[in-house]
C-alpha cells in the first residue's frame, strides 16, 4: 500500500491531508453499529473504528498489524476461508459471507460481513475495506420463531395422531351404552368413557395453548350471564370431584353478573381451576368457588384446602409446562399447560387472573376479574326446540382406521340409519354413485387422495346435490374449518367425535 499500516484508531490508508479522506474518517468513526475497518493487500488490518471494538471487543492496538483472519474460527483458517474471501473480493471486487466470528474473550458471534476491494487510479489493487454486522440476536430471533413454528407444527399432528385412535374407542364405548350388559362390563365402559374423555381433553388444551401463544384464536364473544355459567361449570365437574371425596361448595350473588365473553373458552377457565383443585387437593377436601361483581369487574374465585403452593412455584405457575409436585394417588394429571391456558384466555378478554396460598399443606386460591357490564340487561336467552325423533337416513362413513369406520358405522346403525363404509378416496367416490347417499361422514387424512379432493370431485357427480358432507378429522384448526368449506363440507368436527353432538347435526342439517 502507499502509506505504511498506522497503529491509531484514525490512521489514513490513502495518504493524507484531503478534505475527502477527513470527511470518510469522521464517517467511518461516527457509525458505531458496525465494525467498518480497512485492510492492506495482504489482509492486515491498517485502521480500526469505534464500532469494530464495540461488535469485536478488541481496541486498536490489539489487532492493527494483524491479519484478519485472527477474527475466523480456527477451522474456517484451517479451511482457508479467510484468503478466499480477499481473493473473491479481488476477482470480483466485492466477498459476502455470513457466518461465525471470534471476539476478544473468546465467543463467537454471527456476522455478516462485507468486503470490498479498493484500487488506485492506475487499477492497481490498494487494500479492502471491511463491514461487518453483529446479527447473532436476529438470528436467535428467527431460531427462535422456526422453532416455534416447527413445535406448534409437531402439535398440530401429534393432535392429530392421538385423536385417530380415540375416535373408534369412543365409538365402542357408545355402542356398549345401548347394549344390556352386565354390572362388570358396564363398569369397563364407565371406565374406558372417563379416561377417553380426559385423554380427549389433553389433546384439544395441548393444541389450544399452541393456537393461542401462537395468534391463532379468535374468541365468539356473546352477552354471558355469570350466575349460570359459572354454576353450570361447577356442574360440569361436580362428579369428578365427587370421586375424591371432595366437598364442591358454591356462592353466587343474588343480582346478576353479566359480561360479554367466548362461553367456550369461558368453560375451560373455570374447569380447568377446578381441575387443578381437584388434583392438588388430598381425598376429602374442600373446594370452594365464589363470584361476585365490583364495579366495572366480576371476580371469579376457585380455591381449595388442599396441597398449597410455594412463593417459587406461584411465581412460575403460569408458565407453559410447570407443575406443582403432585402425590402419588394423583398419576392422572395433566401436562402442566392449565394455568396457561387460563391466563391467556383470560387475557384475550381484557382480564386479568392470579393465584395465592399461605404456603405448603395450606391450600390455594386463583382469582379470575372480567370485564363486566354494570348496568345488567336482560340476558339472552337461547331457546333450544323439543327434541325430534332420529330420522333414518343411508349414511356413508369414509376413514383409512377401519376400526374407526366400522365402529361408528355399527354406533349409527343402532340408531336406524342404514349405513355404508369405505376405506379409501376411490372407494367412497365409487358407493357414492352406486347408491347416493343422503349424509357422507369423511375423514380428511386419507392415503392417495385426502379428503378434500374427495369432497371436491363428489360435488362434481350428479345427483350429490341433496348429500350433506361432514367432515370427521383428526385436524381441528380455525384453517382446518376454512379448507373443509372451501372444499364443500356443510360441517367439520373433531375426532373422538361427541356421539350427541353429531346427532344434533345430523338432524340440523336439513333445517
Amino acid at each position: 500500500m502507499a502509506s505504511q499500516p498506522s497503529r491509531e484508531p484514525n490512521a489514513e490508508p490513502v495518504g493524507t491531508g484531503s478534505v475527502g479522506e477527513h470527511l470518510f474518517r469522521l464517517l467511518v468513526e461516527g457509525v458505531k453499529g458496525h465494525a467498518i475497518f480497512l485492510l492492506d493487500e495482504q489482509g492486515k488490518v491498517v485502521s480500526w473504528n469505534a464500532g469494530a471494538e464495540r461488535v469485536t471487543g478488541y481496541d486498536a492496538d490489539g489487532v492493527i498489524g494483524h491479519h484478519f483472519s485472527m477474527f475466523y474460527p480456527p477451522e474456517d483458517v484451517a479451511e482457508g476461508k479467510p484468503q478466499r474471501a480477499l481473493e473473491v473480493a479481488t476477482a470480483t471486487g466485492v466477498a459476502q459471507d455470513t457466518g461465525w466470528r471470534i471476539q476478544r474473550d473468546g465467543t463467537r458471534f454471527w456476522a455478516e460481513v462485507t468486503l470490498t476491494a479498493l484500487r488506485n487510479s492506475d487499477g492497481s489493487l490498494h487494500g479492502f475495506a471491511t463491514m461487518t454486522r453483529d446479527l447473532t440476536e436476529s438470528r436467535r430471533v428467527q431460531t427462535l420463531e422456526n422453532e416455534g413454528k416447527r413445535t406448534n407444527e409437531f402439535i398440530a399432528m401429534l393432535g392429530h395422531e392421538l385423536r385417530n385412535p380415540l375416535a373408534p374407542i369412543r365409538n365402542a364405548v357408545g355402542i356398549l351404552e345401548r347394549k344390556a350388559v352386565s354390572p362388570e362390563i358396564n363398569w369397563c365402559k364407565d371406565v374406558i368413557s372417563r379416561q377417553v374423555s380426559h385423554l380427549a381433553r389433553l389433546v384439544d388444551d395441548l393444541l389450544d395453548v399452541s393456537r393461542i401463544t401462537s395468534g391463532k384464536i379468535q374468541l365468539e364473544k356473546e352477552l354471558v350471564d355469570l350466575n349460570s355459567f359459572v354454576s353450570t361449570a361447577v356442574e360440569s365437574v361436580r362428579a369428578a370431584t365427587a370421586e375424591y371425596g371432595h366437598r364442591l361448595e358454591l356462592k353466587l350473588p343474588d343480582q346478576p353478573v353479566q359480561i360479554i365473553g367466548d362461553p367456550t373458552r369461558l368453560t375451560q377457565v373455570i374447569v380447568n381451576l377446578l381441575n387443578n383443585a381437584t388434583m392438588y387437593t388430598p381425598n376429602g377436601g374442600l373446594i370452594e368457588v365464589d363470584l361476585e361483581q365490583r364495579g366495572g369487574f366480576a371476580y371469579v374465585r376457585v380455591r381449595d384446602n388442599g396441597i398449597g403452593m410455594s412463593g417459587e412455584l406461584l411465581e412460575s405457575a403460569f408458565d407453559l409446562f410447570v407443575q406443582g409436585h403432585r402425590a402419588l394417588d394423583r398419576p392422572e394429571g395433566g401436562l402442566g399447560i392449565g394455568l396457561t391456558l387460563v391466563k391467556r384466555i383470560v387475557e384475550l378478554h381484557g382480564g386479568a387472573v392470579s393465584g395465592s396460598s399461605p404456603g405448603d399443606g395450606l391450600g390455594s386460591q386463583f382469582e379470575v376479574s372480567l370485564p363486566a357490564i354494570e348496568n345488567n340487561v336482560a340476558p339472552v336467552r337461547r331457546l333450544k326446540s323439543p327434541p325430534r325423533a332420529m330420522t333414518p337416513r343411508k349414511v356413508l362413513v369414509v376413514d383409512d382406521n377401519i376400526d374407526a369406520a366400522n365402529s361408528l358405522a355399527a354406533l349409527l346403525e343402532m340408531s336406524g340409519h342404514t349405513m355404508s363404509v369405505a376405506h379409501s378416496g376411490a372407494d367412497a367416490l365409487h358407493l357414492a354413485t352406486v347408491d347416493v347417499p343422503d349424509i357422507i361422514l369423511l375423514d380428511i387424512g386419507l392415503p392417495a387422495m385426502n379428503g378434500y379432493e374427495v369432497a371436491r370431485r363428489l360435488r362434481e357427480l350428479p345427483d350429490m346435490s341433496r348429500c350433506r358432507l361432514i367432515a370427521i378429522t383428526g385436524y381441528g384448526q380455525e384453517s382446518d374449518k376454512r379448507t373443509a368449506a372451501a372444499a364443500g363440507f356443510d360441517a367439520h368436527l373433531v375426532k373422538p367425535v361427541d356421539y350427541a353432538l353429531l346427532v344434533e347435526i345430523l338432524e340440523g342439517l336439513d333445517d
